[in-house]
């Protein structure tokens, strides 16, 4: 049956008669996942949208970033939800590794706004040695620092560093007077101090020119050398010492850290899905 329009109806009086005609149909339920218009009498109309999740029970898509910490997490959540069609990029600026699960399939477009994102979080020893970094300090402040981090350290061994530390720790009171560089690159330092019935017992520290250190730059990755330099500065007429260090390139170790998780990345995924460097569109 077609009813007149609004204005006709109220034209020639028929309105009265769509309104019971419409209040004779039966109610029916709307169907959940489709866009439905309904009659409301008088000529009014209303649009119900049940498209939603609330409707249907089901997101209408998968939406959100995934924060993972290595990478067997990132290939087990990509293995989950990962297709032909996601894309994987490597920030090393950023030292993230990027999947975008749902990216543009090559004849289709799509969302692009599920992701799944490895970020890399650096190992509490890496943030100690870093935040002590190229930093000079007291002796009592160096021997603490290297008692407190002897696991790291591969050359000299933890028991030679430890006997260092302690012999800083035991000349907090000393004069030190004078350093020298041996031929073996190390450095000696010799003081004055005064003890019961030793006074003006002199001696010497010999300290090595360099450190050799392992340490793990991210969560989840194996250790990497890492070489210090020592730094010293010695007041002489205060004949107090100052200690620390300098590590040689950090950046570098941490990029071939990097660049060493991006291939197991790239080892784990199908074969066909490249890893691209950069990162990707904002979604």
């Amino acid at each position: 049956m077609t009813y007149p329009t609004t204005l006709e109806a109220k034209a020639d009086g028929t309105q009265a008669i769509i309104d019971v005609a419409q209040a004779a149909v039966a109610p029916h339920a709307l169907e959940p996942g489709k866009v439905h218009v309904v009659a409301l009498g008088r000529g009014e109309f209303r649009q119900i949208d049940l498209t939603g999740p609330e409707h249907t029970g089901k997101p209408p898509r998968k939406t959100g970033t995934t924060t993972v910490r290595d990478v067997d997490s990132f290939l087990a959540y990509f293995d989950k939800h990962g297709d032909e069609s996601t894309e994987v990029y490597a920030d090393v600026e950023m030292r993230t590794i990027t999947a975008v699960l749902d990216a543009h399939a090559a004849d289709a477009p799509r969302w692009s706004r599920h992701r799944l994102e490895l970020r890399l979080r650096p190992t509490s020893a890496w943030s100690a040695w870093i935040h002590a970094d190229n930093k000079l300090m007291s002796q009592a402040a160096f021997a603490e620092f290297i008692e407190d981090n002897l696991v790291d350290l591969v050359e000299p061994d933890s028991a030679t560093m430890l006997e260092l530390a302690q012999s800083f720790e035991a000349t907090t009171s000393a004069e030190f007077q004078s350093s020298q560089r041996l031929d073996s690159g190390q450095r000696r330092f010799s003081y004055v101090e005064d003890v019961q019935a030793k006074a003006g017992h002199k001696g010497d520290i010999v300290i090595p020119a360099t450190l050799t250190l392992a340490l793990r730059p991210f969560e989840g990755c194996e250790p990497y050398k890492v070489v210090a330099r020592f730094r010293y500065r010695l007041d002489r007429q205060k004949g107090e010492l100052q200690l620390g260090f300098k590590i040689e390139r950090p950046e570098d170790t941490l990029t071939s850290a990097f660049n060493d998780i991006r291939v197991l990345v790239d080892n784990g995924i199908p074969e066909h899905i490249a890893v691209l460097n950069g990162a990707p569109a904002r979604s």
